[in-house]
């Protein structure tokens, strides 16, 4: 915009100086036939001094000789006038050229401009967006990962997941469920749901799930025609259960169990293998994978539909 205001100054200045030229060469050429009708006039009174015998036919010829002096010189000198003119508007048509050119050329240089700047800015977007989806990625990626760190750390120190068979806890805990258990510095105590190895090959080294009933240093004993369960002489509140225990087993009380040992039972009292059972007996506390923490999955039950409602804490 700056340029093409300085082109249009140039023009004014341009056709400025044409007219004035014009103007002097017209005042020289006026002067100059001043200047020649003078030298005439001065010619004839001259020659009518020096020679005044001469005929009355002189003079007219003088004057008409003037006349044509005084002509010519006009002539030229509007010839020379209407030149510098023709010279001088030639010039402002140029300098107009000129500056409709330079004129051209800035618009031309700016739309190249701008179309390049566009075009930079264009790059620049898409380079961005380029950059913040492989951030994206990135922190996606990295989520991930923490995510899948934090569950082998949490699954190998803390806890993990263990499925239930059998209808021997009942109705806490049923067949195909599947439970979070933790064994990080546990120590079973009563009324604790653990995750078992059997101390025999009696049931293919299949883990069993059941409740501590008696710990360590504790005397156990079961009425087995009322159901009643004893511990150390006091009977046991056992909302959990599924029925009172009548089935003995193998079972003789009152017993204490030994020292590094837990006495336990399944809630489904009349069938489940214990330590009623002598298969299993007093149940070693190094056997002890965990303790059931919640239920995180239910099994599918009798019409083939799990029961999300039963999700979360097994202990109420």
């Amino acid at each position: 915009m700056l340029r093409k205001k300085t082109a249009a100054g140039d023009k004014e200045k341009a056709i400025g100086s044409a007219d004035a030229a014009a103007d002097d060469d017209a005042t020289d050429a006026a002067d100059g036939a001043s200047d020649a009708t003078g030298a005439v006039d001065a010619t004839a009174d001259g020659a009518a001094s020096d020679d005044a015998g001469d005929t009355s036919d002189a003079a007219p010829d003088a004057a008409g000789a003037a006349d044509t002096a005084a002509s010519d010189v006009a002539g030229a000198a509007s010839d020379a006038a209407a030149s510098d003119v023709a010279g001088a508007a030639s010039d402002a048509a140029e300098s107009d050229t000129a500056a409709d050119d330079a004129a051209g050329g800035s618009a031309g240089d700016a739309d190249g401009k701008k179309s390049d700047k566009k075009t930079e800015t264009n790059d620049e977007d898409a380079e961005e967006k380029k950059s913040k989806a492989k951030m994206e990625l990135f922190d996606w990626m990295q989520c991930i990962v923490s995510a899948v760190v934090c569950a082998i750390f949490v699954f190998v120190f803390f806890g993990r997941t263990i499925g239930v068979e059998g209808h021997s806890m009942l109705q806490t805990l049923q067949s195909n469920d599947r439970v979070v258990i933790s064994n990080f510095f546990y120590t079973p105590k009563n009324g604790d749901i653990i995750i078992f190895r059997p101390p025999t090959d009696a049931f293919n080294n299949t883990p069993l799930v059941k409740r501590v009933i008696a710990t360590e240093g504790q005397t156990i004993d079961i009425n087995f025609d009322t159901g009643d369960v004893f511990v150390d002489g006091v009977v046991q509140y056992e909302p959990y259960i599924n029925a009172p225990t009548y089935n003995r087993l193998n079972f003789t009380g009152p017993v204490t169990v030994p020292k590094g040992h837990i006495f336990v039972m399944g809630d489904n009292r009349n069938n489940s293998a214990d330590s009623r059972d002598s298969r299993v007996g007093m149940v070693d506390t190094r056997y002890v994978l965990g303790k059931v923490l919640l239920l995180m999955i239910p099994g599918i039950d009798g019409s083939t539909t799990r029961d999300w409602s039963r999700f979360g804490l097994v202990y109420r």
